[in-house]
Parts: C-alpha cells; structure tokens; sequence
C-alpha cells in the first residue's frame, strides 16, 4: 500500500517540460495514436505522436505561423515520456509539402528582406527541432515533398513514401537557392553529383528513385485498381531502373507508354491503407530498445547533418533574405500570378538585361512577369 502511495504521488511532482502545453496553431495538428507491437496489437499507454501539416489546398505549403506550430509540436513530442515515435504527414493525399507559402512569401516577404530573415530564424529553428528531438522522427510522404518540403523531410530520420509522391527542389526555377537544407543533407544522402543534378535542374524525382539513391527508407503502393494495388504506371520499368537508373517522372517512355500511364492513373484511385500500415510497422520496431540508448544512437547518427546544417544555416538565412530584394521577389510574385498556368519569369529577358549590366529594379521585375510576356 505504501509502495502504491509513493509511486502515485511521485507521478503527480512530474515537470512538465513543454514550452507551450497544448497550443492549438491553425494548420498543424498534433494528436497521439497507440503505439503498436510488431504483432500489430495496441500498446496500453504507449503512443505514436503524430504531426500533421493541414494546409491542403495550397499542397500543405507551410505559413509563418504554421512554421511556429511545428516547431512547439516537435518540442511538445520530444518532452511526452510515453510517445515512443513522431510521425511527420501532410492532410491528403496530393502533398507531403510543397515547401513555404508561395502566396506569403509574393504578398508579404518579396521586398522585405528584414522581415524574410525573421522569417527564416523561425524556419532554421524547425529544422533544428527535427533534428533535436528526442524520439526517432518518421516522414510518412504522402504526397510530393518538393522544395521546402523535401528539405524538412530529409530533416527526419526515416522516410516512408507511397510511390505516386515526387521529389525534389525548386529553388533555381522560381528564384531561391535550396539552402534551408537539401544543400546541407543531398550530398551526405546521395552523394555529390546526384545532389547537384537535383539541386540545380529542379527536375523531380520518383519515389523509386529516391529510394535507391538512398532519400527514402521504403517505398509503397498506392494507386488501386479493379480493388488491387498496383505500382506507379508511370516509371520505368525494372530492366530499364537496372540498365539506366533513371526513373524520374515519366522519363523514358515512348508516347504511347505515357497515354496508357496516365490512363491507368486516371482509372485508379488512391488508396493510402499500405502507406499508414507500413509507418506502423515501422513504429512498433522501435518499442522494443532502451529508449535513452536509442536516443543517443539518434544524436550520434544525426552528427553529419547537424554539423552541415549548423555550419551553413546563418549564413543561408542572411543571403536568402537579401535575395528577397532581387530574383525571389520575381520568382515569387510570377508563381504566385500565373497568366495562362504560366508561373515562371522571362529568363532570357533577364538574362539579357543583366548582360547589359541592367541593375535589379521594380521595373525589371514588372518586365519578367508572367503578365507583361502575355501583353506582348
């Protein structure tokens, strides 16, 4: 009775170390799920905490304040002494992320430098929470995880994707650089060459790629048809991945191969069952270890990417927002004004104007916009 009394009352002095105990902030959810044994039965008073960027019909593109909210969510499941994972998702089944809010960052940030760099302090300080937390941190891509969102991914430990999902950056075609991460984290991951082809050509890359390059931990199907799973119809098949190794999107296939691709794609539905039940097997492995001896093994294999990320991140947060007076603030404004789905600047015109020694003015940006090439 005694033991019984001490041990109740040793529960109730426990500190609460959350920042902000159950902060609601609009467009991140926060919920725990049971955790599950590796037979897949529940496991009384363990969890899952599960992050979610719900910001659906702008492709879960993160705003300022969605940022703050999962920064205090990482903090808040790093400190639950019962959750064993975080799991990292996006609503839907369209985006993972499509990266910041290109709507915010044209009608607010393009022009304000000052405040871009607040800005990306909030943006490091959820990288850093990602890769700070306590508990291992699953990306569960459910959909595209593309420029902003590919690097906050790459931030996680383990990623599992359903094999309709892309990757990629997008930096250099709508006017910034990919350094909030994927410049720090590509290199380490796929090695130097591959990490320039990405970075640099902005070319998206299939889930089955990703995954022998080493991006993703496993990869899933998700597109359903006639009531059975079926692989993604528009990558290459398997002697073309041994023979070649390219499956970016669609890359490869004759004409005909792509109708009957999309066709497929068309006639099915996705189904995202495989997906969730993959990310729960991958918990329940996690149930059984020394939770302080995980932890540590965590930090230790998370140093390479801490060490490139804390070297470089001041300094990319200081030329990111200075670039917010030039090439972002035409970049931005032109996806966020299409005219005709037509989202990126005149290139060649810039290109010129700065052959000539023309300097970055509101004049110039007006000239690349979508809407002054449609005047012409």
């Amino acid at each position: 009775m005694n033991a019984a009394k001490t041990t109740t009352d040793s529960a109730k002095k426990l500190e609460n170390f959350d920042l902000a105990p159950e902060q609601i902030v609009p467009g991140v959810l926060f919920e725990k799920r049971p955790a599950l044994c590796t037979g897949g039965h529940v496991i009384d008073g363990l969890f899952n905490a599960w992050i979610t960027l719900d910001n659906e019909k702008q492709l879960n593109s993160y705003t300022t304040e969605m940022v703050k909210g999962v920064i205090l969510a990482f903090r808040r499941a790093s400190a639950m002494r019962d959750v064993v994972c975080v799991v990292f998702t996006g609503a839907g089944n369209r985006a993972f992320c499509s990266g910041g809010n290109t709507k915010e960052y044209a009608e607010y940030y393009a022009g304000n430098p000052q405040e871009y760099r607040q800005y990306m302090r909030l943006f490091n300080d959820m990288v850093s929470a990602i890769l700070g937390c306590d508990k291992p941190v699953i990306c569960r891509v459910n959909g595209m995880r593309i420029g902003g969102g590919q690097e906050i991914g790459m931030a996680c430990d383990f990623s599992i994707a359903q094999d309709l999902a892309r990757f990629g950056q997008a930096g250099p075609k709508h006017g910034s650089a990919p350094i909030g991460g994927a410049t720090d984290f590509l290199p380490l991951m796929v090695g130097a060459e591959q990490a320039l082809v990405s970075g640099t050509l902005c070319e998206p890359w299939s889930a089955h790629k990703s995954y022998r390059l080493g991006v993703i931990s496993e990869v899933v199907p998700a597109l359903k048809i006639d009531g059975k799973f079926v692989a993604n119809p528009m990558v290459e098949t398997a002697r073309m991945l041994d023979e070649f190794g390219r499956i970016v999107h669609g890359e490869g296939k004759t004409g005909d191969e792509l109708k009957a691709g999309k066709a497929l794609l068309a006639k099915g539905t996705v189904d995202l069952s495989q997906l969730d039940a993959a990310v729960d097997a991958f918990c329940a492995k996690f149930v059984k270890m020394f939770p302080d001896c995980l932890t540590k093994t965590l930090e230790e294999l998370r140093k390479p990417k801490l060490k490139a990320w804390t070297e470089n991140k001041e300094n990319s947060r200081a030329w990111l927002a200075l670039n917010m007076m030039t090439e972002a603030r035409a970049g931005f404004r032109a996806f966020n004004e299409p005219v005709d789905g037509e989202r990126e600047i005149d290139f060649i015109a810039l290109r010129r104007a700065l052959a000539k020694g023309e300097p970055w003015t509101m004049e110039l940006t007006e000239r690349l916009l979508p809407a002054a090439r449609a005047k012409k």
